[in-house]
């Protein structure tokens, strides 16, 4: 069974930045893709990034875009979520996600992936 396991997130002040990891367990796992999604205060999961293992192929939600970056290392099975500019609105829990192929669904779509970490409260302050 793959897991995904995420560092912690935190508390900080809007403007401030944060960087977050997922590793993904397994020595035979090869992800498709591995990205992120953030849940808000009483609202659904929804899609923030992710990349393709094979091509580096980034994919951002449009109010991240130019703050976020998502990153790779593939030796690790690890993703990362670097977080700039953060606002208030960016407070949620944010999950780890891991596909083992290509499916039918998007890379923005939650049920493209197969494998979900446990997630982290990331917190930003105005």
């Amino acid at each position: 069974q793959v897991q995904l396991v995420e560092s912690e997130g935190g508390l900080v002040q809007a403007g401030d930045s944060l960087r977050l990891s997922c590793a993904a367990s397994g020595r035979t796992f090869r992800p498709y893709a591995m990205g992120w999604f953030r849940q808000l205060p009483g609202k659904g999961r929804e899609f923030v990034s992710t990349i393709r293992w094979n091509t580096g192929r980034t994919f951002y939600v449009d109010s991240v875009k130019g703050r976020f970056t998502v990153s790779r290392d593939n030796a690790k099975n690890t993703v990362y979520l670097q977080m700039n500019s953060l606002k208030p609105e960016d407070t949620a829990v944010y999950f780890c996600a891991a596909s083992q192929r290509v499916t039918v669904y998007s890379d923005y779509e939650e049920r493209a992936y197969n494998y979900w970490g446990q997630g982290t409260q990331v917190t930003v302050s105005s």
